[in-house]
């Protein structure tokens, strides 16, 4: 089987291979900076050969720095001031007053902040070859009455292709010959398996539960339902403008002023008021080591490495120190329902019996489900399990496409279904046990025999075990919560009463999403975007911070968001909340220290109260070692705590026995 046309295979390795040798170049670069660091340290503080340690550490600057500097020194001569500019005249300044181990760290510390925020960059790259993979890239077009398998990108309109059962979808067309349960949840979020028959849509990406289709292709491979996604991804990453730091725009006018006000003391000052040249330059020498911004310049990037490896140590991927500082504004979260606030995973929620006990009928439903390949019968089997029902041996049994199924007990023919079935053998369902239909009726199965209806089982998507937990500590700190979410109605509302979240939205496509989200950030509301589908990916780009969750979150989701919980657990958002709220105050703190000190030491030595050695030692050094530590401190932040997750991995959870395992329900 072909995997894809020559021209796509050919730009993916290129570009793969590309992005591969750049990441070993930048690792190759962290690894010879470090080695000449410690051996600058070694020379400085143990064998005091302060030659030397300088030598080391300006090997380390160059290897580390040399392209900061020159971007810098590019973007001057371009009349703009960068923080890339303040790492060089940080560095220059450390060296010329002998402090080259200072400017060595400076350097290699923010060069490894910025390999982490690219190497996150790079990876969402791979997106749009993540998504694409989802739809299969070969098809059988039938021709002359045989399928031949063909690339999709040779597919016409009106084309009938052969869809098996396990299959996944690979283009948008309609039934023509029939009929199965179809898988959307990568695209809508919807739990259950729909049944299709001729005449229905599908489109590529879902997934062919149980039955033989033939379909008639109605969008070439570029205008499918999924390629519309990978559109709205790429739309939606561009609209995310890159916000200035605040570190730049404080740089804009810090470098100028400080140069300014140096020169003017050791040249203006001695001219107009008849001083002495050597006290003035000497006082104007001082003012510059005490403006060298090392203790600003550092004040972030130190800070938000600490968070990004502190958090990925706890199983919370972040893609860079913006979406930190952007998570401690959110005010609003939402939620997908489906894999998110559930776990992708039917469940019976309850079962009620019209005649009798439930014992008393539910080992016949047992063996039924037994003989059914429909994606739904492994939650009433395990329901049947944990009730230590026994099953009954059934004859004769008949799977009823679309409806449920059939089969003999004891010589009497039973029945387990939805409403259409039992409509079909004439035994209509009682008025009071319409109520049921207040819940979604594609969650509702009902069991019965020719006669009458005996009892009903209501199925639900499981929620997480987190969920309510999560909530109510949202609900707590005044951030607003809502879903969005593809699935029904009945079902959307059912998971707002149970979790208490503000305000729901159901039966949405992937644009519908995102249109949602816009009008949030339209209204100035900090929106941030939580959830694990394809679906949710274009909702993931455009929110002010996008999180997706890890274990059974879609390759796309991960890519396309922000943030990953790899733990697959809610309570991890609390996390990465708090870490947030910490990682953003010390930067604040720290800034807003470095600042007053420096502009305290300026008064005092303008007034010549002020040495170069105090300078150095305290004004420069002493507050570069202060923000430092103050940054450390984000590591030990306590980490909410979870529960162990018991029994299979959510991996595991997914994975159902339909159809030996190649239906992926």
């Amino acid at each position: 089987m072909s995997s894809c046309c020559e021209a796509c295979e050919e730009f993916t390795i290129k570009d793969d291979k590309n992005d591969t040798d750049e990441r070993y170049k930048k690792l190759a670069i962290i690894t010879i900076s470090g080695v000449f660091f410690v051996l600058s340290l070694i020379y400085e503080f143990f064998i005091e050969n302060f030659l030397y340690s300088q030598i080391f550490a300006a090997i380390v600057t160059i290897v580390s720095g040399a392209e900061v500097m020159f971007y810098g020194i590019r973007k001057l001569m371009q009349k703009q001031i960068t923080i890339n500019l303040l790492m060089t005249i940080a560095t220059i300044g450390a060296f010329l007053i002998g402090h080259g181990g200072e400017g060595a760290i400076l350097m290699f510390l923010y060069y490894i902040a910025e390999f982490l925020e690219d190497y996150a960059k790079d990876k969402s790259k791979k997106s749009i070859s993540s998504l694409m993979k989802l739809a299969p890239e070969t098809v059988f077009v039938k021709k002359n009455e045989e399928f031949i398998e063909i690339h999709t990108h040779d597919v016409n309109i009106g084309d009938i292709v052969q869809i098996k059962p396990g299959d996944v979808i690979s283009l948008d067309g309609i039934i023509t010959h029939g009929s199965s349960n179809i898988n959307e949840a990568s695209l809508t979020g919807e739990s259950l398996p729909l049944f299709k028959q001729v005449g229905n849509e599908i489109l590529a990406g879902t997934i062919n539960c149980d039955g033989y289709l033939e379909i008639k292709i109605t969008k070439s491979s570029d205008q499918t339902f999924i390629t519309k996604i990978k559109e709205l991804i790429e739309n939606a990453k561009n609209q995310k403008s890159t916000t200035e730091k605040f570190i730049n725009k404080f740089a804009k006018y810090y470098t100028p002023i400080v140069v300014f006000l140096a020169f003017f003391i050791m040249f203006i000052i001695p001219i107009l008021f008849q001083q002495q040249f050597d006290t003035w330059i000497y006082r104007g020498l001082t003012l510059l080591v005490i403006s060298c911004p090392c203790a600003i310049a550092l004040a972030t990037p130190i800070s938000t490495v600490t968070a990004i490896l502190s958090a990925a140590k706890h199983g919370i991927l972040i893609k860079g120190g913006k979406y930190i500082e952007e998570m401690a504004k959110i005010k609003t979260i939402a939620f997908d329902k489906t894999g998110t606030l559930t776990e992708g995973l039917i469940e019976v929620k309850d079962i009620l019996s019209f005649d009798g006990a439930i014992e008393n009928w539910f080992g016949i439903v047992y063996g039924l489900e037994l003989l059914s390949e429909h994606p739904i019968s492994n939650a009433i089997i395990i329901e049947a399990k944990n009730r230590k029902i026994r099953p009954l041996k059934i004859n004769d049994f008949k799977a009823i496409t679309g409806k449920g199924v059939s089969g003999l007990y004891n010589q009497n023919q039973y029945f387990l279904g939805n409403k259409d079935l039992f409509q079909k053998v004439n035994n209509l369902i009682p008025i009071e046990h319409e109520l049921l239909n207040v819940q979604d009726e594609k969650s509702i199965i009902y069991f019965g025999n020719k006669e009458k209806i005996l009892g009903s089982i209501i199925l639900q998507d499981k929620l997480r075990e987190e969920s309510k937990e999560v909530i109510d500590i949202l609900n707590k700190r005044q951030i607003r919560t809502l879903i969005i979410s593809g699935d029904n109605k009945n079902a959307v509302f059912s998971t707002q009463k149970i979790l208490n979240l503000n305000e729901i939205h159901y039966e949405l496509k992937p644009d519908e999403k995102q249109n949602i989200i816009e009008q949030y950030k339209l209204k100035k509301n900090k929106i941030a975007m939580i959830g694990d589908g394809v679906n949710d990916a274009p909702s993931l780009a455009l929110a002010n911070v996008g999180i997706a969750m890890g274990g059974i979150g879609s390759d796309v989701s991960m890519e396309t968001a922000d943030v990953i919980l790899i733990k697959d657990n809610l309570r991890d958002l609390i996390s990465f909340l708090d870490i947030s709220y910490k990682t953003t105050s010390i930067i604040k703190y720290n800034i807003s220290f470095s600042i007053l000190i420096k502009l305290a030491f300026v008064f005092l030595t303008f007034f010549g109260f002020m040495t170069l050695y105090i300078a150095v030692g305290i004004g420069d050094l002493g507050v570069t070692l202060i923000v430092i530590l103050n940054a450390f401190r984000i590591s030990r932040i306590n980490f909410y705590s979870k529960k162990s997750n018991i029994g299979k991995t959510p991996l595991e959870n997914k994975k159902c026995n339909h159809n030996n395992g190649k239906c992926m329900c």
